[in-house]
């Protein structure tokens, strides 16, 4: 359980998380999928790199219990866990295939946001249930798989899409079974691992120089107002609600 990184092929590394029940992450598991995607990185052998999970759903954001828990302090170490997660995967050196199956939820937009591509299963659902967790963010990442008008909906109504509807958006490069999927992300990767390391660490570099939105200052930008509904007690009133209803 955790974090693993394997290479199932030459240039190619493979960072999986492994969190049951659903891969909601504590703060520890935020930082080291940060650094394990760092690392892989950094690896002047690896030219991509997938990103993937075990389980019934690629990731569920934070976990809410420990929050619930711990207050305060977890609060600010899950927001500062997250910011390093997905800026990891948007700074990573060489490309980032985002391999996801089942729920893709909160964090898990994060990181799919920032991923060079997304191959996805099926039953692949993405969404930003933030609002019903007396929480904010994640609406830049959202931003970058759909237009402004249906991220915003999705955002007030806590609402998901499906993998279909983002590949019909462009935002999915494929859409298989579910028990395809990591073969389909690693055709992706192998053929991505073909070109030349040194050229595909320039490409990552230029593509990331001119996007139009510094993700990392917009995602803090938006952190400011997850403290802010903290401090005001609203987050804590609605956070109190959560999994009251749902069974263990």
């Amino acid at each position: 359980m955790g974090v693993s990184t394997s290479s199932p092929g030459k240039g190619i590394s493979v960072v999986t998380v492994d969190h049951p029940p659903v891969n909601a992450l504590p703060v520890a598991g935020w930082y080291a999928l940060a650094d394990a995607v760092r690392a892989a990185g950094r690896d002047a052998e690896i030219r991509c790199v997938v990103l993937a999970a075990e389980g019934r759903g690629f990731n569920a954001g934070v976990d809410i219990k420990e929050i619930q828990a711990r207050g305060d302090s977890a609060l600010l170490g899950a927001n500062s866990g997250c910011a390093e997660a997905f800026a990891a995967v948007y700074e990573c050196e060489v490309p980032v295939v985002a391999a996801v199956q089942g729920f893709c939820l909160g964090g898990g937009i994060g990181l799919v946001g920032n991923a060079d591509a997304i191959v996805a299963s099926e039953d692949a659902v993405f969404g930003l249930p933030e609002l019903d967790r007396g929480a904010l963010g994640a609406a830049t990442h959202l931003a970058r798989l759909v237009p402004q008008h249906l991220m915003r909906t999705l955002y007030y109504t806590s609402r998901t899409v499906s993998a279909a509807e983002l590949q019909a958006h462009g935002s999915v490069w494929r859409v298989v079974r579910r028990g395809e999927l990591l073969a389909a992300a690693l055709e992706l990767a192998r053929e991505i691992a073909a070109k030349d390391g040194r050229l595909l660490r320039l490409a990552k570099a230029a593509i990331n120089g001119i996007d139009p939105v510094d993700v990392r200052r917009s995602y803090r930008f938006e952190q400011g107002f997850t403290f802010e509904a903290g401090l005001s007690g609203v987050a804590g009133r609605v956070r109190s609600d959560f999994g009251k209803d749902v069974p263990e």
